[in-house]
């Protein structure tokens, strides 16, 4: 549960935290109905899912289209190592999936004609998504938050190799 959060704007117009009861922004404390362990587990799934995705499409292109077995070995290895971050709790987040009346399953994806549009969509798909499990991780399981660090700048790397090449 996040508390009272108060923040001050300096002259540059950017906000700083500050513990004075005067300041000029306060932000109230979020009630457990706004940000609770459900929700959490809700955004963790879909992250973890989002990202397994776009590795798995990246992956298939590395080894069905570029025929790159270099690339293709050093993906497939991130993506299981993302998979056993949260193994241990796997039964936990599905349990909390609620995908039918998700807000997002509506929205349209943009036609990709090129297969480069295709690999960078993906490896873009699993960057954000691995920012939202770290940050997100570190309210439930902040024990996990640095792994997936470690695996967002190896998709990083990754991906520059990959573009570079091609």
């Amino acid at each position: 549960m996040i508390k009272d959060f108060n923040f001050e704007t300096n002259a540059k117009g950017s906000k700083s935290k500050c513990n004075k009861p005067n300041s000029k922004r306060t932000f109230q404390k979020l009630d457990d109905a706004f940000f609770y362990q459900e929700s959490v587990l809700r955004i963790i799934d879909a992250n973890l899912n989002r990202c397994r995705e776009g590795l798995r499409v990246v992956e298939d292109s590395l080894r069905f289209v570029l025929n790159d077995e270099v690339f293709y070995i050093r993906i497939r290895k991130i993506r299981h190592d993302v998979d056993e971050i949260l193994r241990n709790v796997y039964k936990d987040l599905i349990k909390k999936r609620d995908s039918l009346p998700d807000l997002g399953r509506q929205i349209p994806e943009a036609f990709k004609r090129e297969l480069p549009d295709l690999i960078v969509a993906n490896f873009k798909r699993v960057q954000e998504s691995l920012r939202v499990l770290e940050e997100y991780s570190k309210t439930f399981l902040p024990e996990v938050s640095a792994d997936f660090k470690k695996q967002r700048y190896a998709i990083y790397s990754l991906e520059k190799e990959v573009y570079l090449k091609y």
